[in-house]
């Protein structure tokens, strides 16, 4: 299960700022959703996720928290907190924050965002325990064009033009998370008609991601995501692959 409830609902955050209207704003809200596995006639719920903003003066406060449920704690333990703060004025990111325990694991990330025109420079900071042993990584990351973390860009997501996302056409951003940077791509699928998890029908923008690490060397897996048509654009849907079988992921309530 490693990395699996944040990975796929973070997928949903992938965009290209070119394409994205003016700054939005956002009403305080919480999202809430259930990550389930499945392989063969196996479905089973697997973890929950639950995402909440709140304004406070001239920042958005962001918080992501994932968890396995007690099944799949036997198989791989996960209790990861994403925080994110960024901008009202523009959706850049200020800081980025990550704690994460999964398995024996009790790691911590951090991240400092400075923007200077069409350049952002990331300063990361790694805290690690091994044997018993701390650890501290300092790193510095630079990119041009659209920069953000897990969690501002999936703001950024919820307001992009749609209009302006022709069937097949591919976008990038880019995304400092710990040490690393990834280009992530989002490449329109159209509008498909989908079934939700109370069995209701939903219209969605379906929509494909891909992420690389420089070089282009694939960081993950391709995640498939269906986005909601309404002017609020929620993630909805979203559908990974593992080794065996895979994940979907199910808005429960917003």
């Amino acid at each position: 299960m490693r990395k699996t409830i944040m990975i796929m609902i973070v997928a949903a955050m992938a965009f290209c700022a070119s394409f994205a209207r003016g700054a939005a704003t956002f009403n305080n809200e919480t999202l809430r959703y259930v990550v389930t596995y499945k392989w063969g006639l196996i479905h089973k719920d697997a973890g929950d996720a639950t995402l909440t903003l709140r304004r406070q003066g001239n920042h958005y406060n962001l918080r992501l928290v994932g968890s396995t449920r007690s099944w799949a704690d036997k198989v791989y333990r996960v209790r990861d907190t994403l925080h994110s703060t960024l901008r009202v004025t523009d959706l850049k990111p200020v800081s980025y924050t990550k704690k994460m325990h999964e398995g024996k694991r009790h790691d911590i990330d951090k991240i400092s965002f400075t923007h200077n025109g069409n350049t952002t420079i990331g300063k990361a900071t790694r805290y690690r325990t091994k044997n018993g042993s701390p650890t501290v990584k300092e790193t510095t990351l630079s990119a041009t064009g659209p920069v953000y973390d897990f969690l501002s860009i999936f703001y950024y997501l919820r307001k992009l033009d749609y209009s302006q996302l022709n069937k097949y056409k591919s976008y990038t951003a880019t995304t400092f998370s710990g040490s690393k940077k990834e280009l992530v791509k989002i490449k329109s699928l159209g509008i498909e008609k989908i079934k939700m998890r109370d069995k209701t029908e939903r219209e969605a923008f379906h929509i494909k991601f891909n992420f690389t690490q420089d070089g282009g060397k694939k960081s993950s897996d391709d995640i498939d995501a269906w986005i909601s048509t309404d002017s609020r654009h929620i993630p909805l849907y979203l559908v990974g692959k593992l080794p065996i079988g895979e994940i979907r992921v199910y808005l429960t309530a917003s």
